[in-house]
């Protein structure tokens, strides 16, 4: 059984999240403490977090940049829920580190759909000891590493997995349908804005290698061969 690790101080939400996880099919614990989390993950690692944005104790922010630079805790999906409804703020949450996010309020059958997406890409086969390249881009898909120049750069689950099915396909359109279907799973909910932001995202933490991606007007993006 997966699970599942929701950081929320309302108790009420977290009450309603846990819920709802748990008649799904996961085994969910909830925290209303950031430190009350980290006691924890010194337990037991979840399968997936399930983090608030506003916490008591410390910004939930703060929290993902933790996760990411952990060496047990850097590949576990994070579900971010936030309050704050403007784009510069999920932006923010994904840049640092979170591979989704939805914002209250939301339907508890759209939560479960997010998390089963999420953990349904992340339970795929083991990666191959299998290097792709184009250019100085190197994804390392056994080590599940992606560097540019030999700079190393650090990617949230879904920014790899984005780069991943690019690289595969390079010199070839792939549709925004086709990306959402591969990337975030075939009963994905949320807005078709996502991807543009974790292509944003990933374009910046590629540095020179971002002009390899490129967006073709009202039909997707391509990964340009040299």
């Amino acid at each position: 059984m997966r699970t599942i690790y929701v950081v929320e101080d309302d108790i009420s939400i977290q009450e309603i999240e846990c819920f709802a996880l748990s008649g799904a099919g996961f085994q969910v614990e909830g925290f209303g403490l950031a430190r009350e989390f980290y006691q924890a993950l010194a337990r037991r690692m979840p399968d997936l977090v399930l983090l608030d944005v506003m916490l008591p104790d410390e910004d939930g922010l703060s929290v993902v940049r933790k996760l990411r630079t952990g060496v047990d805790t850097a590949g576990i999906p994070i579900l971010l829920v936030t309050a704050k409804t403007t784009e510069l703020d999920k932006v923010k949450g994904l840049d640092i580190g979170a591979d989704d996010y939805m914002t209250k309020p939301f339907g508890v059958l759209e939560l479960i759909s997010r998390v089963k997406a999420l953990l349904r890409r992340s339970a795929g086969p083991a990666s191959r000891e299998k290097v792709l390249q184009l250019g100085d881009l190197v994804l390392d898909q056994g080590r599940r590493l992606a560097s540019v120049a030999d700079r190393q750069c650090e990617l949230t689950y879904k920014e790899y997995e984005l780069l991943k099915l690019l690289l595969v396909n390079a010199g070839i359109v792939l549709k925004r349908d086709l990306i959402l279907e591969r990337v975030w799973g075939t009963d994905f909910q949320g807005e078709s804005r996502t991807l543009d932001m974790h292509i944003k995202t990933l374009r910046q933490k590629l540095g020179e290698a971002a002009s390899m991606i490129r967006t073709v007007r009202n039909v997707g993006y391509v990964m340009e061969k040299e």
